[in-house]
């Protein structure tokens, strides 16, 4: 995952892509934070190998971008390791990036939206399904799979239609030419 397509994913998508593919899980929390009353001198070396760890995850960016839209980090806090950048870097990370993290933190914040893309999500997944299908053992119809598919498609198009367009006229979109 590249930094630019982070920035782009909304938090859910972002969180289910670091859960599945981070290299750090099942390392333990203790490996990224540093403990209580932890001295520089024994923190360096293991900032530096969680930054290692960092270094070689797929999902990286994604784990950043989180990062950044949580607020985590502080400038005057060497404390923890999270997206390859400890905590005083991703406070300037966050400080350069304000506009861009309030625009990203808004957006995920669209309950709406989410929902609209859940409805379009669930829509095309409907439409490539296959209409085979066995229910109490038995081979059930692909004609009346395919019956209750069409149904539930219109429904979720009517409804996405309605959002829509609620939408932008709450945006102030006139109608269009």
């Amino acid at each position: 995952m590249t930094s630019t397509t982070a920035r782009h994913l909304r938090r859910g998508v972002l969180q289910a892509a670091v859960d599945a593919g981070a290299v750090c899980t099942g390392l333990g929390l203790d490996a990224f934070f540093r403990a209580d009353r932890e001295t520089d001198i024994e923190w360096a070396p293991r900032r530096t190998t969680a930054l290692r760890t960092c270094a070689t995850c797929p999902v990286r960016a994604g784990c950043e971008e989180l990062a950044l839209r949580n607020g985590e980090g502080e400038v005057d806090a060497d404390e923890f390791v999270r997206g390859g950048l400890t905590g005083p870097e991703l406070a300037d990370a966050r400080s350069a990036q304000a506009v861009r993290l309030a625009a990203a933190v808004a957006t995920d914040q669209d309950t709406e939206g989410s929902t609209l893309d859940a409805r379009m999500a669930e829509r095309h997944v409907l439409a490539t399904t296959s209409t085979e299908r066995v229910r109490n053992g038995k081979r059930v119809s692909p004609a009346a799979v395919q019956q209750e598919q069409n149904t539930r498609i219109r429904a979720l198009s009517l409804q996405i239609a309605r959002t829509r367009t609620a939408r932008r006229a709450r945006a102030g979109w006139g109608v269009a030419a």
